[in-house]
């Protein structure tokens, strides 16, 4: 198993004892947020190191949506209060990332939870998409197996 030294997410990984653990297997464990968005909130990591989206391996990126997808069934028929479920990947600091551990937040949803995307959404002209699509293609690599 890939381990980085002082990796709050490996030392988990390494000793899940101070954790609250939901979910534990050969690649993949998940726990409870010690910082939660809403009652309910797990954290769904690789139990090898990968610091972002594209560095985790087919498999275990897989392997961790199948858990997210048990994660939210879960939710659903438990006794929290869960109208929804949000995944949320953050891969690099720019993108909110703070544990630089790979890990999918898998927390419950429901009306006045409190938590907002601040975003702008706004439309783009169909010259904007096709030229970003094509920007994309460009580099696209077939997934690794």
């Amino acid at each position: 198993m890939k381990q980085e030294p002082g990796c709050v997410f490996c030392g988990i990984v390494a000793d899940p004892s101070n954790s609250d653990v939901v979910w534990d297997d050969e690649s993949v464990l998940a726990f409870m947020d010690i910082n939660p968005v809403t009652d309910g909130h797990v954290l769904v990591i690789p139990k090898d190191h990968f610091v972002g989206l594209t560095d985790i391996t087919p498999e275990t990126a897989g392997r961790m949506m199948t858990v997210a997808q048990g994660m939210a069934q879960a939710m659903k028929n438990s006794e929290l209060r869960c109208e929804g479920v949000n995944l949320f990947f953050a891969d690099g600091e720019e993108a909110f990332q703070e544990v630089f551990h790979s890990h999918l937040h898998v927390f419950p949803r429901f009306r006045d939870d409190g938590f907002m995307i601040d975003a702008h959404w706004s439309g783009r002209s169909k010259e904007s998409l096709a030229a970003s699509a094509m920007m994309i293609r460009e580099v696209l690599e077939p997934p690794r197996r």
